[in-house]
């Protein structure tokens, strides 16, 4: 592209989300402080690391509705002071309270990188989307691998403060910063290629609808008291009023094709398979004979090589192959981690389940700017930013469940999210086939 410097712009992206990566592994590793030297339970654990991920949410969208306005420059900036504030809060944090406001900033910080840098990388390889996508999102695996081995030199072999270890975060954060600084940064693809504001709600197939279901699913995951039961009949109910203002908004008054909602239903599993049991990976796996973090470090390594090379795959099988082929792998991994006891089959089963969940997030997102790519920035940041949220309503569940029904029987229950995901990808897949009959590759 004329007057900009893809290079520097993508190694920019790329360390600004490798800041998200680190934020992720940290949580995961200090998560035992507070529950040892804080005394906070599992599920106020999670409640309390719940922003981070609802935070996420709501950055994304706010990102994905002004991003075009404010340019994305602004939106980088952004991120930049949040992080700042976000990680000094984090530092002094000491209680329930405390935690949980540093992980509002982090949050709302990791969700503006994603929605700037997400269109940045589409835009800046217009032919390689989905393999670019991929690429840049090496990174927050590669955050996960590298967090994960400081986390084990600073706090197990050198026994230094977990404060150290957090304090690491200002690295990458000065650097992307700076390369950042003072760089041209190029219009969105939607706003370059002349699609109106309006297309780009309309793709979205039923926005209202969405966007209140998202906001709805903010609330309960930030007030306890509206947490949805799902023991009662209530959330049933709600799901199915939602199914159906969908398909009112999408096919009755947009009169459009409901697979940029059928995309974000599948958001919801994918985030929730993968990041729910990363993030709770020191409780899951911490009685079976070898350190977690080591299992977290093994599993994001295998992530970050196989997003690398996902160009070839995805060529092949194209990305609802690949995405059928992710769910099948990630219920057998689960299965297989819920049945194991020794150091030798938990790294197995885990690997198992690495390349499972390995291509679920970039690929979601390429598939949306593949296939959907009228619904622009907005269309990625709806999908990333419900992801992110429904994984926040998924955090304090399972921190509840190991605690009351142990780590086995939990990954056993999260397996069911990867069998609803078979299903649905092979009618995502036969829904491409009828609308794509030559379909596009990433």
């Amino acid at each position: 592209m004329e007057n900009v410097n893809q290079k520097r712009l993508f190694i920019a992206s790329c360390l600004a989300l490798l800041v998200t990566g680190l934020t992720f592994a940290i949580r995961a590793k200090i998560e035992g402080v507070f529950t040892t030297t804080y005394l906070l339970s599992k599920e106020e654990i999670g409640r309390a690391f719940a922003p981070a991920f609802f935070g996420f949410a709501i950055a994304m969208f706010a990102g994905g509705f002004i991003i075009d306005i404010v340019k994305t420059k602004t939106i980088v900036r952004l991120a930049f002071g949040l992080h700042v504030i976000g990680i000094i809060l984090l530092l002094l944090a000491k209680d329930f309270t405390s935690l949980f406001i540093a992980n509002v900033f982090i949050g709302l910080a990791n969700g503006s990188v994603e929605a700037a840098c997400n269109p940045l990388v589409a835009t800046i390889f217009p032919t390689e989307k989905t393999k670019m996508l991929n690429r840049f999102h090496v990174w927050f695996p590669g955050g996960i691998v590298i967090g994960g081995v400081l986390a084990w030199l600073i706090m197990d072999s050198f026994n230094f403060p977990w404060q150290v270890l957090v304090g690491i975060l200002f690295i990458p954060l000065a650097t992307y910063g700076y390369l950042f600084f003072n760089e041209r940064i190029p219009e969105t693809e939607r706003v370059a290629s002349g699609a109106t504001y309006k297309d780009m709600m309309r793709n979205v197939g039923a926005p209202y609808t969405i966007i209140a279901a998202v906001l709805l699913m903010i609330l309960s995951a930030f007030i306890p008291a509206l947490s949805l039961n799902f023991n009662s009949m209530v959330p049933y109910l709600i799901i199915t009023a939602i199914v159906v203002l969908v398909i009112i908004e999408g096919r009755l008054i947009n009169k459009i094709s409901l697979l940029f909602p059928l995309v974000l239903f599948c958001m919801l599993l994918t985030a929730s398979t993968e990041l729910g049991t990363n993030q709770w990976i020191n409780a899951l796996l911490s009685t079976n004979g070898i350190n977690p973090m080591i299992i977290l470090v093994v599993m994001t390594g295998i992530m970050a090589v196989g997003r690398f090379f996902a160009g070839g795959l995805i060529h092949r099988l194209n990305p609802t192959g690949v995405l059928l082929g992710s769910a099948i792998t990630a219920t057998v991994g689960l299965w297989l981690l819920s049945i194991s006891s020794g150091a030798m089959m938990t790294v197995l089963s885990a690997a198992v389940f690495a390349v499972g969940v390995c291509y679920f997030w970039p690929t979601m997102i390429g598939f949306a700017s593949e296939y959907v790519p009228k619904s622009g920035a907005l269309g990625m940041s709806i999908l990333g930013g419900a992801g992110f949220v429904a994984t926040s309503m998924v955090l304090p569940i399972m921190g509840k469940s190991i605690e009351t029904s142990g780590p086995q029987i939990t990954l056993r229950n999260m397996s069911v999210l990867p069998i609803i995901l078979i299903i649905a990808f092979i009618g995502l897949s036969l829904l491409v086939r009828k609308k794509f009959p030559k379909t596009k590759n990433g």
